[in-house]
């Protein structure tokens, strides 16, 4: 009972996981979005199911707990949560990745952009708490879960999102709970004639990779595998079935106790566009690595890059040093290095071609740069990730 009629990743790869687990098990699983009216009111020896998995509602939670049903929930916001044992994202945990992220490409001024369900408000005090435990000022606001619902909640969402950017001095790092408010603080930065990510850097969602992809600019995100939520959703109910029948048979009492709640980190960090972008204050090196920005796939030298804002190559050095703390020729690698993943993880093209793409030339030079910086060839990275999502 999974609400599969919504195209939400998070749905259907919950659904996928359990299956995975349920044909390994080789169990007879069914699809029932109406399994609370399918149950009787009352107890009974013949039940249609032995256990459920669910987002679950108020009204299975009362039904299946009268009849002695497993169920397993998987709706974080769900308002029986406390009531039912559950699998789900640790949202705290996805909250400080993101913050950890913004972090990393030299932001010191943030903004966060949460809802009012359970998820988004754990996630909105972890990225506030991990950003102002590094020392820096966070924008907080609150925007509706239901934005989409209507031409007047969409309207209210862009007023609370203009108001908090009214407050904003770029360049700065940004969180939105879901994708669709990243892409509403996208299309507004453009409209006051921000630059996403140059001024404002994105970080938005779960990785819906059909929102995050298009239009540009593409929104970084969180992959929080769904299918591994699913599975050892699946693994839970699995023993609550097998709990059940040992005390059908007396070999074990019923223990009073809360329900077993388990919380999945997220797998990782999906960079993309909106925050492909290291922030200085230096207007000279905002130049420079703008230029570099454009021209990444071009061989680059100090000389180049010094004569585009008109200074002495020793002057740029001297610049990449104190703001990012490392030499011209390192940051461009990075940079590089950055593009790449962008690519492994967005795209099917193949090695050679984003070698060429990013600006290194060959496979060869691109498998060293890679292996020397992340500790493996760009192709074990993809396969790597594949594996985890």
């Amino acid at each position: 009972m999974l609400e599969l009629e919504w195209s939400y990743k998070r749905h259907a790869g919950i659904f996928a996981g359990a299956q995975q687990y349920a044909q390994e098990q080789g169990w007879e699983s069914t699809i029932d979005e109406f399994v609370t009216e399918r149950l009787p009111v009352r107890r009974t020896k013949s039940l249609p199911y032995d256990g459920v998995i669910s987002r679950a509602s108020k009204k299975l939670a009362q039904r299946a707990g009268r009849l002695g049903l497993p169920v397993v929930n998987v709706w974080v916001g769900s308002p029986v949560r406390q009531q039912l044992p559950g699998v789900f994202t640790d949202f705290a945990a996805m909250g400080q990745m993101r913050a950890e992220h913004l972090l990393a490409r030299g932001l010191r001024r943030f903004a966060a952009f949460g809802t009012g369900d359970y998820g988004s408000r754990l996630e909105l005090a972890a990225f506030q708490a991990t950003v102002r435990e590094a020392g820096f000022p966070c924008i907080p606001a609150s925007v509706t879960v239901n934005a989409l619902q209507s031409y007047a909640a969409w309207q209210k969402t862009e007023h609370r999102i203009d108001a908090s950017m009214q407050q904003w001095q770029p360049p700065i790092g940004v969180f939105a709970s879901y994708e669709f408010n990243g892409r509403q603080v996208a299309q507004m930065c453009r409209h006051r004639g921000w630059r996403v990510p140059h001024d404002v850097a994105i970080v938005a969602g779960q990785n819906e990779e059909s929102h995050c992809e298009h239009p540009r600019p593409s929104l970084t995100s969180v992959e929080c595998g769904y299918e591994r939520i699913g599975y050892q959703a699946a693994r839970l109910l699995d023993r609550l079935m097998d709990e059940k029948q040992k005390r059908r048979r007396g070999k074990r009492k019923k223990e009073h106790k809360a329900p077993e709640h388990i919380l999945l980190p997220p797998v990782g960090i999906v960079a993309r566009r909106s925050t492909d972008f290291h922030a200085v204050d230096d207007e000279t090196l905002q130049r420079v690595l703008r230029y570099v920005d454009e021209n990444l796939k071009n061989r680059l030298t100090i000389d180049e890059l010094a004569d585009v804002v008109a200074i002495s190559r020793s002057t740029l050095t001297s610049l990449f040093r104190e703001n990012l703390g490392c030499g011209v020729a390192a940051e461009i690698k990075r940079l590089r290095i950055e593009r790449v993943k962008r690519a492994l993880t967005g795209s099917d093209q193949p090695i050679q071609q984003i070698a060429r793409e990013v600006g290194f030339g060959s496979p060869r030079t691109l498998n060293d740069a890679f292996r020397s910086e992340v500790g493996c060839t760009p192709r074990e990275y993809r396969k790597q990730l594949q594996a985890e999502s």
